[in-house]
Formats: structure tokens, sequence, C-alpha cells
């Protein structure tokens, strides 16, 4: 059962990382939703878009599949059609209250993130924010993490845009058949294959045994020494890469969200000028603004724990599920020069990404996913080490369109598992947009990291040279060119 796939060509079965973030949507401080705010610079005919989503719920089938869990662990958790699917549950539309910018888009999608999505349903929701400066809108559609990452994510939703704004009409597929699987039937259909589950596991176990065995007998020294070359390897991924910042230690159900934007050709100058790569010229922007943040305060440091996660998905893997690993590193916020900052974190990166245990994450899930409730988030608070999580997702190069209205800026916004702040970087359409969802209790002085933030990208950006271009703050969709 393993390796079917359903007519989308997605994985049926839920990995065991995709069901660790599935267990995570009970708790709130494990709640795994992600979440990507677009802006418009029209707002779509409400008809018409409602009619995109059902049109491309029919082709990207996870938008219509809810996931089912045995009664009992005797087969893996799967996705099934829902058969009592409402698009209008998934589908709604609000409108802005006054004025109508960014700031007021930003505060409707963190009451949306933070809410809890239904599990007995397929683990999304769209929401057309109307009513915007201008004419414009917004669109804020949050998924379950269990669903896949961000990089999958930009090529499962695909469907979902457009490159003309008034393209020809999309023939309308079949609708999908439902499956009305209940936990006991899945529970017995494991039960009914594990005889066959249990002899084929054990003839894997053997064969791997019997290798390690003959590699053993022929070359003792190479295979204990690649035993303990893992371990050691395991540990420098999982250990905390610096000493926690004493100003970002407090926790909270309180959280908020800021953004920039940037021109991707600027920040793409501004890193080729100092060596390095526009992931590391972000992270050394970030790392920067932290560091300014923690001088005004008086609290100055070194370093600080920031963990940066890693794609895995090869080329011919399915878009749904998760294929990524987090690479931890110190980074170097107490470093007052850009392109050291940068060179800093290029090596750190560098030497991380080329650990045996890279994949650390996805080696020990398939046991963390059994593990009762309590004992999950006590071994998951553990392995948390950093205070800053800081992803970057390519989208598309071009232009895109949804039911007629033209994405002008693409925001990103991830979940916080037990760290200060999800600072996401999103490239698409010739911009990048860096915003940073932080816990309140960590960042107490909103006004301050905001400057911070904005002064720590500048001097990065300062490095494409003469006249330097700047960051923008996203404060109203009037301020978004087209």
């Amino acid at each position: 059962m393993a390796d079917l796939v359903d007519t989308a060509g997605l994985p049926v079965e839920l990995g065991a990382v995709d069901y660790l973030l599935h267990r995570g949507e009970a708790n709130p401080r494990t709640r795994s939703g992600i979440m990507g705010v677009e802006l418009l610079d029209a707002t779509p005919d409400w008809d018409r878009f409602r009619a995109r989503f059902e049109n491309v719920s029919r082709r990207v089938l996870r938008l219509r599949q809810k996931v089912v869990v045995p009664t009992l662990p005797t087969a893996a958790p799967r996705w099934v059609v829902d058969p009592d699917f409402n698009l209008d549950f998934h589908v709604r539309r609000v409108r802005a209250p006054e004025p109508g910018t960014l700031r007021e888009v930003l505060d409707l999608a963190e009451v949306i993130l933070q809410s809890p999505l239904d599990i007995s349903r397929p683990l999304w929701t769209v929401t057309l924010v109307e009513g915007l400066a201008d004419g414009r809108a917004a669109t804020l559609l949050h998924i379950s993490h269990a669903v896949t990452d961000g990089v999958g994510g930009a090529e499962m939703f695909g469907q979902i845009y457009d490159l003309e704004r008034d393209p020809p009409e999309r023939p309308t597929p079949p609708q999908p058949v439902p499956q009305d699987l209940s936990p006991n039937d899945l529970m017995r259909e494991g039960i009914n294959h594990l005889p066959g589950a249990v002899v084929g596991g054990a003839r894997d176990v053997l064969v791997g045994a019997l290798s390690v065995v003959g590699r053993t007998v022929r070359n003792p020294g190479s295979a204990v020494a690649g035993v303990l070359g893992y371990a050691r390897s395991g540990a420098r991924v999982i250990s905390q890469a610096a000493e926690p910042s004493p100003l970002l230690r407090r926790r909270s159900l309180a959280t908020r969200s800021i953004a920039l934007d940037i021109p991707l050709s600027d920040l793409y100058r501004a890193a080729k000028s100092g060596g390095g790569s526009v992931n590391d010229a972000y992270l050394a922007g970030l790392s920067g603004a932290l560091g300014r943040y923690h001088e005004a305060l008086g609290v100055p440091i070194a370093t600080l724990p920031m963990a940066v996660p890693v794609n895995l998905r090869a080329e011919a893997d399915p878009a749904g599920g998760n294929r990524f690993t987090g690479v931890n590193v110190a980074a170097p916020v107490g470093v007052a020069d850009p392109v050291e900052r940068m060179k800093r974190i290029r090596a750190q990166m560098t030497q991380r990404r080329e650990e045996p245990a890279l994949d650390m994450i996805g080696s020990v899930a398939p046991v963390l996913s059994v593990l009762p409730t309590s004992v999950l988030e006590m071994v998951t608070g553990s392995v948390v080490a950093s205070d800053v999580q800081a992803s970057n997702v390519p989208f598309y190069p071009g232009d895109t369109y949804i039911a007629g209205a033209k994405v002008l800026r693409h925001y990103g916004l991830g979940p916080l598992p037990g760290v200060a702040m999800m600072v996401v970087l999103i490239s698409r359409g010739g911009f990048c947009t860096i915003t940073v969802r932080y816990d309140r209790a960590a960042v107490r002085d909103a006004a301050l990291f905001t400057r911070c933030l904005t002064e720590g990208f500048d001097e990065v950006l300062a490095l494409a040279g003469d006249p330097a271009p700047h960051c923008t703050l996203a404060s109203s969709p009037s301020a978004v060119s087209s």
C-alpha cells in the first residue's frame, strides 16, 4: 500500500513526518498551519473565484481529501476523498475593516492561522478579503503543513493560477469519487494485511542485517567507524548551534506579523557584491536586524541559534507530503560587517548540508509518530534548538493571475513550533517578500524591531552600490506597484 498513489499522482498514505504535523494540529503550541497572503490588483468576481476552486479541487485531490487515522495503529493514516466535501466551507469571503491596508489583512491572517483546522475535513481554507484600498483585494490560503511543505505547495497549487488575466475557460473535470472509509475500516484493513506486512518487514530486516554482517566481516573497522561517524553526525545535526538569546526566551500564544518588499534584482546584486547567494544575503540581513535589536535594548550578543529548513525534494518526488530537514546555524548577529556575516553563514550552511545524518528528522519521525501525545509534546519541546527559523521559498518568476486579478505580492506566514519567530522569504514575480511572524512575548518592542528589521536589510542592500536600493515596509496595498 505504501507505493500506491491517487489519480493525481500523490501518495495515499501519510508519511511519518506528515502524520507528526497532522497530530500537532490539536495543540496551539505545535499547530502546523502555513498561509500564503496574496495581494491582488483588483477584486475578483466572487462566482468566478469560487468556480476556480471548484475546478482545481477536482484536479488537485488534496483539496478534497481528508485524513483517516485507524482506530488502532495497524495501518498508516490515509488520504481519502471526503464524501461530505462542501466547497462553501473551504472557500470564504470577508470585507476588510477600514482603512483596508495590509496591516488589517495581516491581523486577520493571524486570527485564521491561530484557529485550528477541522481535521475531520480537508485541511485547507481560502478567504477572499474584499474592501482594500484602491479597489484591491487579498487572498489568505491556509493549509496544514501535513499536506505539503513550501516547495511542494508551489508545485501542488500551481493550477490555481493563470498566466494571463482572461484566459480561455478551463474544462471542468469529473467529480472525484468519494471514499467512505472509517477509522475502524482502516484498522480492520490493516489487521488483514498484517501477516504479509510482518513477513515482508521481517524479510527486509533479515536482508539488511545480512548485508551489514557481510560488510562488517569484510571490513570490521570501516563498518564500526561508519556507525560511529553517523552517530556523531546526528548529534551535530540536532544539537543547539549557539546559546539562546536572553531577550527572546519567553513564549505565549500571542503573535504578530510584519513584512518587507524588496525587488529580487536588488537583493541578487547585493548578494553578488558580497560574494554570496540570495539566501546568504537574506540570512545576513536578518542576522544584522537581530543584532541591532539586541544592541538597542542593551543586551548585545555574538550569536543566536537559527534553524534553516533545507529542501530534500528530488525532481521525481510528488508534490504532496514533506521533504525537508532543518539545519541549525549560529547566526552571527554580533558581526558588524554584512559581508563577513554572509561568509560565516555560507560556511556553516555548506558544512551542515554535507552531514551524513542531515535527514535526522526523517529517521526518527517513525518512532515519534507513535508516541503518546503528552510524551510527543515533551520530546518536541526538547528537540527545538533555535530561537529563529528562516525559510526561503521560490515561487513563480513571472506574472500570475487568479480569477482575473493579478497577484502583486505574496507573503508567507509559517508556524511557530516553540520558536520566537518564523521568517519566510518568498520570491515571486520579480519581488522578494520577507515576512516575520513573531511571538509577542519574545519581541516586546514592536516599533523598535520593525525599525531594526528595515535597517538590517537596507545595510545588506547597500552592497549593491550607489544609489543604494532600500527595502519597503509593506504597510499598504496602495503602496504596491503593479
